[in-house]
């Protein structure tokens, strides 16, 4: 494994003594590092969002803006990269304590030492170095899972129209084992397109990839229409699908009503797969803040070693028709990127009920 070398990294130094200025600088350009100066923390914020260096090293005593100060603010922006903070101070633990919450990484004492500079600098580097390898993988891992997800859409796309075609006997009578047969080849086919859409939403929500779109809607209505568009699997397995909806009650609210639609067709689904006979009730309330979404069934239950887990990403239960694991992970991260919350309480051979709490506006 070869030794990771910094020289030519980018440091931004910054301090209201130019003394100190040049002490610094003359450290860290004999080991090789591109150095930038600055004599204040509004000229350093200016530099940073310019050019974005490597590493900063700041004084904290400094007029106007501290170095505590500027480290707040650089952690605030979230449109710049990771950047390493090095505090310098001659003050005792109330400096380290204030930095540290402020977001510094490392703080060194004054008088500075050259030997301790360099080894706090090149060990900062490293887990800068560390943090950028990461979030590369994150962001190839990203774009791997959108290209397999796209290149896997377009057959099965293309294999779900043709058989719609076999199955109207656009190319000749089919017998009852065909059409039985196509039918068994269309929801495999389903499952798998079902499949690549939820993998693609799911790396979207954890790459900080997805923008929702906020609007307002009648959440009684989209209630209405994921269970009519539901009720035919219901009556094929004799389960009884009814909602609950206070008729009186006005159920505006703000969100992406795309999304709100697939957790609503996301915990139903989950119930009529788990569901073998009684009802699902899919019952929703409101409060002045938040509307309550309860998806009830009669079904198999969930074991209290497999509820802890429930929303993890990839945890499959032990049932038989347990799919991927991703299903409810991908409503949590819709639920969490609304400013809500989803709990789950249920026995084995009880059923279960999944609870999610919205708020009713979205805050900004």
């Amino acid at each position: 494994m070869s030794e990771i070398t910094f020289e030519g990294k980018r440091i931004l130094v910054v301090d209201d003594s130019w003394e100190n200025l040049s002490l610094i600088e003359a450290i860290l350009d004999s080991a090789g590092y591109q150095v930038s100066l600055a004599e204040d923390g509004a000229t350093a914020l200016e530099l940073i969002n310019s050019s974005p260096p490597d590493l900063v090293l700041s004084d904290v005593m400094m007029p106007k803006m501290n170095g505590n100060e500027l480290t707040k603010n650089i952690r605030e922006q979230e449109n710049l990269p990771f950047i390493p903070i090095l505090l310098i101070t001659a003050q005792e633990k109330s400096d380290v304590v204030e930095g540290l919450d402020a977001g510094a990484d490392d703080f060194i004492r004054k008088p500075v030492e050259m030997d301790e500079l360099l080894a706090r600098v090149r060990s900062l580097l490293r887990l800068k170095h560390s943090i950028d390898e990461r979030e590369q993988m994150a962001l190839l891992r990203e774009d791997f899972v959108s290209r397999l997800t796209h290149d896997l859409r377009t057959p099965l796309v293309a294999a779900d129209r043709m058989l719609h075609l076999w199955q109207q006997e656009a190319f000749g009578t089919l017998t009852p084992p065909m059409k039985e047969a196509i039918t068994t080849m269309q929801l495999s086919n389903h499952s798998l397109l079902e499949m690549a859409n939820t993998i693609l939403e799911v790396y979207r929500y954890e790459a900080g990839r997805k923008r929702l779109t906020f609007t307002c809607f009648d959440l009684a209505e989209l209630v209405k229409e994921v269970v009519k568009e539901l009720q035919p699997l219901a009556q094929q397995k004799a389960i009884a699908l009814n909602y609950q909806i206070n008729a009186q009650q006005n159920y505006e609210m703000t969100g992406s009503r795309l999304e709100i639609r697939r957790i609503l067709t996301n915990l139903v689904g989950n119930s009529l797969k788990f569901t073998d006979n009684g009802f699902i009730n899919l019952e929703i309330n409101k409060t002045a803040n938040h509307v309550i979404i309860k998806v009830q069934d009669t079904g198999c239950g969930i074991a209290p070693e497999e509820q802890a887990n429930l929303f993890e990403r990839f945890r499959q239960g032990n049932h038989r028709l347990s799919g991927s694991g991703l299903g409810l992970h991908l409503v949590r991260q819709i639920v969490e990127a609304h400013q809500g919350k989803i709990f789950v309480e249920s026995e084995i051979n009880q059923g279960s009920i999944f609870t999610v709490q919205l708020p009713v506006k979205q805050e900004k």
